[in-house]
């Protein structure tokens, strides 16, 4: 009996442990998720702080007149768990974009311009836009302050024909050269990049 009340004991101690690691393990994994959906770590390489921030930094979506500031993460990381740690994942390619010395020049970003912007495009079309309507709300617009184009726009989005990117690329970054829009991609729904 008193063996077994060893073991017991034993057992219970080894369960509490793991479940402490466990906890510990989560909540630093929630840490490091949260720091780097920070603008300061997205500018932390020149890549992108040379690049893409210095486009951003005077947009609608830096500056405005109601002070609302949408950051990276904001539009380019999911807003639910699992599709951030995708997008984490994901990001990889990012990280071997930057350790290759692939875009780390103005001149070598440009011509991966039109391949960074296709991944979000295609990333944006397959969720309809989903990082967009975290903040901006189709049903809450009010078509008589908009303009003649974005009323008829805005009725293509809400009947699914087309989604934000559609017509707001560029909207925070610089657009490709040669005139390419999200109009030209395939929607494959299945696969977000």
């Amino acid at each position: 009996m008193r063996r077994n009340a060893s073991t017991a004991k034993r057992i219970f101690y080894f369960a509490m442990c793991f479940i402490a690691l466990g906890a510990a393990l989560l909540l630093a994994g929630k840490n490091v998720l949260d720091r780097t959906n920070t603008l300061s770590f997205c500018i932390s390489c020149h890549e992108m702080k040379d690049n893409n921030y210095k486009e951003y930094k005077d947009t609608i979506h830096a500056k405005n007149r109601t002070g609302v500031k949408a950051i990276c993460s904001d539009c380019h990381v999911p807003h639910d768990f699992v599709g951030t740690l995708i997008r984490k994942i994901e990001a990889s390619n990012d990280l071997y974009k930057h350790f290759t010395g692939a875009i780390d020049t103005p001149a070598k970003f440009e011509a991966h311009r039109l391949e960074l912007a296709q991944r979000v495009w295609q990333h944006m079309k397959a969720t309809d836009s989903q990082e967009c309507r975290n903040c901006h709300d189709v049903a809450t617009m009010d078509p008589e302050q908009q303009g003649k184009t974005a009323q008829k726009q805005h009725q293509k989005l809400r009947s699914g024909e087309k989604t934000c990117i559609d017509c707001h690329y560029g909207i925070a970054h610089k657009e490709p050269a040669g005139g390419h829009s999200p109009d030209e991609l395939r929607v494959d729904s299945h696969r977000q990049l």
